[in-house]
């Protein structure tokens, strides 16, 4: 039988190598897309703040900084924040998961400082608590003292980083103890620890903006943003070490 008769090879059988490269090109690109789009939408972060006296002066960049976590995944996917803070005699209050600034600020706005001491376990207690009922992707804590038991904070912070969710701990001032106790946190907890530093908030923006990102895609996601923040946020998640 003469050859004649076998139908021609077709495009579909032997496809171009231009078209094998835009399919790979589309490939990436989707693959970027989900980890910022659609990697997830529904991201947990718990926000911790020392209350207390000592950190009046900074309560209000606080509260703008935690506006910009939110505009930092506004086109990543929502962000559901929980407030967490501590005051006074034994005072520590969470409010409930909200996925809008506007709120979260009302509510930090009306919270006055008062005297009192360091409620840092009862901080990370209730970060387990929550993590047990629904996963919580990250814990920001902000402070600037630590007047309790290390060991017992470190135990909490180990038992996080067991359940995948780290703490990074942004520090105001320069008190040798409390830099001890919340690098500690930080590395048991797989998370990182920062200099919490009123004259760079612009840095603050940023490195606030890699928590929240990490929060509702993980690494991945800071992968595909890809900013200098998020370069940073990666090589201290992977390294376990302290800038």
């Amino acid at each position: 039988m003469s050859d004649q008769s076998k139908p021609p090879a077709t495009s579909a059988n032997h496809p171009p190598v231009e078209r094998r490269s835009d399919s790979a090109a589309i490939d990436a690109f989707v693959r970027q897309a989900r980890a910022l789009a659609t990697g997830k939408a529904n991201g947990r972060l718990v926000l911790a703040l020392d209350a207390t006296m000592s950190r009046q002066p900074t309560w209000d960049l606080a509260c703008e900084l935690q506006g910009q976590m939110f505009d930092a995944v506004g086109n990543t996917g929502r962000l559901n924040v929980q407030l967490v803070y501590f005051r006074g005699l034994g005072e520590c209050r969470a409010s409930k998961f909200v996925a809008e600034t506007a709120s979260l600020k009302q509510l930090m706005t009306s919270i006055q400082c008062r005297s009192g001491q360091t409620q840092v376990g009862k901080v990370l207690a209730h970060a387990l608590k929550e993590t047990s009922s629904a996963k919580v992707d990250a814990l920001v804590y902000i402070g600037d003292a630590m007047e309790e038991n290390i060991d017992e904070l470190a135990e909490k912070a180990g038992k996080l980083g067991l359940l995948g969710v780290p703490a990074f701990v942004f520090q105001e001032g320069h008190d040798a103890d409390a830099e001890r106790a919340f690098k500690e946190i930080a590395r048991l907890s797989k998370g990182a620890w920062f200099r919490f530093d009123r004259k760079a908030a612009a840095t603050l923006s940023k490195l606030l903006s890699a928590v929240a990102v990490f929060a509702t895609g993980g690494i991945k996601a800071l992968e595909a943003r890809g900013r200098p923040e998020d370069i940073l946020m990666i090589e201290h998640l992977r390294s376990g070490k302290a800038p």
